[in-house]
């Protein structure tokens, strides 16, 4: 499966730990997280990315730190170039997540490039395209010093910095699809950043499932749930793979986050 359009063809993932609980959420109903349900919905998060066809390297759970099951916060990578900017979370509570998965990425060969302090960046707030553009969030979490080193690190691609302040991250308003094609909640992002590109339209009280994972060939993976987005895809001509991440969703955390793509870039 995949094609031409994919963004990626590997990824990697960490399990949630029991400590997942305690991880960094706005959302209400935090307190009701079930970390066994939280692990099965992530084996079949996993189950699904190997059946897409993508290689899923599985990293161990890393006690001490709730939120690490959000890995692709932690590094910008490119598989092209074997090279990953590691990042500084603008989360206190995350700095360290980082390191094991810069040791992995060292022993699969890659050179590292670390972001130091005052600079902070998550990888949430990264959007790759394939057009020679990638989009960087200036949020809560990532200022201007961390996009001077992505800026630095994807030197051969235009950074646009786009300001945020209604979402934790980028992602968790707009998404690439191929072929210039981005899903995103208008309310959410300022649209005028996103000229030349086709804009489908995520509704407002469906936000969460514009955080969605492009699969190549018109697949994408979204969050189960969500029927009017699940609609709009299919009208758009995309084929819909759903999944259930109710826990991850209380620990405010999407799609994306559950894995760190080795881009194709």
């Amino acid at each position: 499966m995949g094609g031409k359009d994919r963004l990626f063809n590997s990824v990697i993932v960490r399990p949630p730990t029991q400590e997942l609980i305690k991880c960094v959420s706005m959302n209400p109903l935090k307190h009701t997280v079930d970390t066994s349900l939280a692990i099965k919905q992530h084996e079949e998060y996993v189950r699904v990315l190997k059946e897409e066809g993508i290689e899923v390297y599985v990293l161990p759970e890393l006690k001490g730190f709730p939120d690490a099951v959000f890995i692709q916060d932690t590094a910008v990578v490119s598989s092209v170039r074997r090279a990953a900017l590691v990042c500084m979370f603008g989360e206190l509570s995350r700095r360290g997540e980082e390191l094991s998965v810069a040791e992995f990425l060292r022993g699969l060969g890659f050179t590292l490039y670390y972001v130091s302090l005052p600079a902070t960046i998550e990888g949430g707030d990264v959007l790759v395209t394939d057009v020679g553009v990638i989009y960087v969030g200036l949020s809560f979490r990532t200022n201007l010093y961390g996009i001077k080193f992505l800026r630095d690190f994807l030197s051969n691609y235009e950074v646009i910095t786009v300001p945020i302040d209604k979402v934790f991250h980028l992602l968790s308003a707009v998404n690439y699809l191929g072929r210039k094609r981005l899903a995103i909640v208008p309310e959410l992002v300022e649209t005028s950043f996103f000229q030349g590109f086709k804009l489908i339209h995520i509704p407002l009280d469906e936000a969460y499932a514009a955080n969605m994972l492009y699969l190549g060939c018109d697949r994408v993976l979204i969050p189960d749930g969500y029927p009017k987005t699940y609609d709009r895809l299919r009208k758009e001509g995309f084929k819909p793979i759903v999944v259930d991440v109710s826990e991850f969703w209380k620990c405010d955390g999407g799609v994306t986050c559950l894995n760190l793509p080795l881009y194709n870039i």
